[in-house]
């Protein structure tokens, strides 16, 4: 699919939404605010940050356990901020060097690449649907229909999954890419690295886990299957309106996982910010009944996934 990532899915959706939103419905949500979107950014930094002298302070496992586990979440809300700057929300007006830093500060937390998350996310937009050019897809999603081997994407083997996918996608790439990637991945590790080394310092392996090792190994993997579970694996593979999940509005999980649990919405409108995908999914929703979209809560994904054990990127709603 070769498609601006400005616009809707393809022609023939944008056509159907004609009826829903108006020229000016789409113009006023695709407003962006840089105060806004600082806002978060500062209330996530101020999380992140709490969190971990929390878990500095307090031993105690009937703390840190959940501050830990609250803390992988907030380490994918970063991710989130990063896809933001990916789709040049943040600001009204563009300004590329800012926009480069703070996809670097966005990416260090969960030490991912900040090029390669925007390639990867960009050629995810452009080849949805495609089994072996949409990176998410051909890469991220387990290719064995079992429990157990689902369940790996609960816990630390998820980074050698994800770092195994990135290498086979970068050798695609532009040299200067490939190198400015490396860079970036070597920066990361090195200053987490450092993290540990000074945590460990302090208090040995057991301040080292609660404050930095279990959130980033234990708890992200967690928060970010769970994210990837409410995007494209209940689907109807037949109609590229139903390509992404419905999953519908809550303050709790617009607040938990930074409005990416509005995945649907994001592919019809990417430039629509995302504090601003609630109104759309509310303005859009007399279009989900009249195609019959039906929404789904993570508690009937996770049964879908794991108790029926349904294959990804596929239509759930017989079994479900």
């Amino acid at each position: 699919m070769n498609r601006s990532y400005d616009r809707l899915i393809n022609p023939e959706i944008q056509r159907r939404l004609r009826d829903v939103l108006g020229d000016g419905d789409i113009r006023e949500l695709h407003g962006r605010s840089a105060s806004r979107h600082f806002l978060l950014a500062a209330r996530q930094v101020f999380l992140l940050a709490g969190i971990a002298v929390l878990s500095y302070r307090i031993a105690s496992p009937w703390v840190w356990i959940p501050l830990a586990a609250l803390q992988g979440f907030v380490i994918l809300s970063f991710t989130i901020l990063l896809h933001e700057q990916v789709h040049n929300l943040v600001f009204a007006k563009r300004r590329r060097r800012w926009e480069r830093l703070l996809g670097l500060c966005y990416a260090l937390p969960s030490s991912i690449s900040a090029s390669q998350f925007r390639r990867w996310h960009l050629d995810h937009h452009r080849e949805l649907g495609s089994e072996t050019d949409d990176p998410k897809r051909a890469y991220l999603t387990p290719k064995r229909v079992t429990r157990w081997y689902k369940a790996l994407y609960l816990t630390p083997a998820l980074f050698v999954i994800y770092s195994a996918g990135a290498a086979k996608a970068a050798r695609a790439y532009p040299a200067s890419l490939q190198r400015v990637i490396r860079i970036e991945r070597t920066a990361a590790m090195g200053i987490h690295l450092a993290l540990l080394l000074w945590l460990w310092s302090q208090g040995g392996f057991a301040l080292w886990f609660r404050v930095h090792g279990a959130p980033l190994f234990l708890f992200f993997p967690v928060a970010f299957t769970l994210n990837r579970l409410g995007q494209h694996y209940a689907i109807d593979p037949r109609d590229p309106a139903k390509w992404s999940t419905l999953v519908r509005s809550h303050w709790f999980w617009n607040w938990l996982f930074l409005y990416s649990n509005l995945h649907l919405e994001h592919h019809y409108l990417v430039g629509v910010p995302c504090y601003r995908l609630p109104e759309l999914q509310r303005r859009l929703w007399p279009f989900y009944e009249k195609i019959g979209l039906e929404p789904m809560g993570y508690g009937r994904i996770l049964h879908g996934w794991f108790l029926l054990n349904r294959r990804p990127h596929s239509s759930w709603s017989e079994a479900l």
